[in-house]
């Protein structure tokens, strides 16, 4: 089974002596839902591992970019860093302040400080609502300014600070009488109302036309900069990540695989994950042949994650102690099949018995074969898919076979989970045994 990672390799990065956020080894995990008579009988139906263990730091004024495909867990924990889902385990601290799981009471005085800017600003604002009173809203929630000529005067200067100026061409328009742009600058200038320290922004321009992208992200950056703004940016565009982020963090199943200075990221990519991502960003010149090695498959079921390093079942490098397991072994059969021609996959097919036993997470599994069949013929078979994929990196992973009368016994090598090793590049640190043990 896998072993665990010493814990100190985590911890190689000091957090900044200005540190905004502190996050320590924060889980999110979602109960599912069974039967009911599952649920009668007090059985659990497991968890979805949305976030599984993450930690970080982010200085004041600093932006961390956190990137991975859909499913990762990016949203879920930006939703746990503002209080709006409640962590499973582990700590989040805001300006040296533990606020993990803080009653929706004792959050309320922070709300004004920590801020969150959504994916879509067509869903953000309220259509029913004119912009004036959309973008007034927080200051009515929260006390701040009940003066109706006070309120006026800051949404005016809110609008006008986010580009949407003259500002009297805006105030009585209602959400769908602006374009998309216009929509994210007035939930931009919702956003700044409070004056907070932190903005959470859940991938902010990917519903937005191309030529309004990098003005949004302008206008972002300049407000950083004239409002002393953190930013927590959410995306699975690493090319806005480089031209926004100070910091990247890579995730992947609900932690983080990469982390570092955005510029040293994309110079010298350490982990395999990252590398995979870089290479599927799109090249502008359509004459230049650009090598795509992508990720195979798609990524795992969050429930019961791989053993090992999550990656591993994707990963081109992976070796022995990557975490090889049964589920492995159904997922090279079945990719191999599926290459064959319906007559030979027919005739290996009916050599080997159900499957589903492979499903349950164990480094030592018996692959059975059917009736009227034996242990020596699916041997032989599994010897066939591996002459077909020698290459394959599940091959390392094996340790022993033991034919049967019942099947073939395979046992592989003990996986170990990674923590985040310190890499040759400075001051990033990757979650991939190649940097650590």
């Amino acid at each position: 089974m896998p072993t665990k990672p010493d814990v100190a390799a985590d911890q190689s990065a000091a957090p900044p002596a200005d540190a905004l956020i502190e996050v320590a080894d924060l889980k999110v995990h979602f109960a599912l839902r069974g039967g009911i008579l599952g649920r009668l009988a007090g059985r659990s139906a497991g968890a979805v591992k949305a976030v599984d263990g993450v930690s970080f730091a982010l200085g004041r004024g600093e932006v961390l970019g956190l990137v991975g495909e859909s499913g990762s867990g990016k949203t879920t924990l930006s939703r746990a860093l503002l209080g709006l889902v409640p962590a499973t385990s582990g700590t989040i601290r805001y300006d040296g302040r533990d606020i993990t799981n803080l009653s929706e009471h004792a959050m309320r005085p922070l709300r004004s400080k920590m801020q969150m800017v959504f994916q879509d600003p067509h869903a953000a604002l309220n259509p029913s609502m004119d912009i004036a009173t959309a973008v007034a809203h927080p200051l009515r929630i929260h006390g701040v300014a009940k003066d109706r000529a006070e309120i006026d005067r800051r949404v005016r200067a809110a609008l006008d600070r986010v580009g949407l100026s003259p500002p009297d061409q805006y105030l009585t328009k209602y959400p769908g009488d602006l374009s998309g742009g216009q929509k994210q600058r007035a939930v931009l200038a919702r956003a700044i109302m409070l004056g907070p320290e932190l903005l959470v922004a859940d991938e902010p321009v990917s519903m937005l036309d191309m030529s309004v992208r990098a003005k949004i992200l302008d206008l972002m950056m300049e407000l950083r900069r004239d409002l002393g703004l953190t930013y927590v940016y959410i995306t699975h565009d690493l090319a806005t990540a480089k031209f926004f982020c100070d910091t990247i963090a890579i995730m992947y199943l609900g932690r983080i695989v990469e982390i570092g200075p955005a510029e040293q990221i994309y110079a010298a990519p350490q982990h395999p994950y990252t590398k995979a991502l870089l290479a599927a960003i799109p090249e502008p010149d359509p004459t230049r042949g650009v090598p795509r090695n992508l990720p195979r498959g798609e990524i795992p079921d969050a429930v019961t994650p791989p053993l090992g390093c999550s990656f591993h079942p994707r990963c081109p490098v992976a070796f022995d102690r990557c975490g090889w397991e049964g589920r492995d072994l159904r997922i090279l059969l079945e990719q191999h099949w599926l290459e064959l021609p319906v007559e030979q996959f027919t005739a290996e097919r009916a050599v080997i018995g159900e499957l589903e036993g492979l499903d349950r997470p164990a480094t030592d599994v018996l692959l059975p074969a059917a009736t009227g069949h034996t242990g020596a013929e699916v041997a032989a078979l599994l010897q066939e898919v591996r002459d077909v994929h020698p290459d394959d990196p599940f091959w390392l992973g094996v340790a022993e076979t033991e034919t049967l009368s019942e099947g073939l016994r395979v046992r592989f090598h003990g996986g170990t989970d990674p923590a985040l090793y310190v890499t040759p590049v400075e001051h990033v640190r990757a979650a991939c045994l190649l940097y650590g043990s």
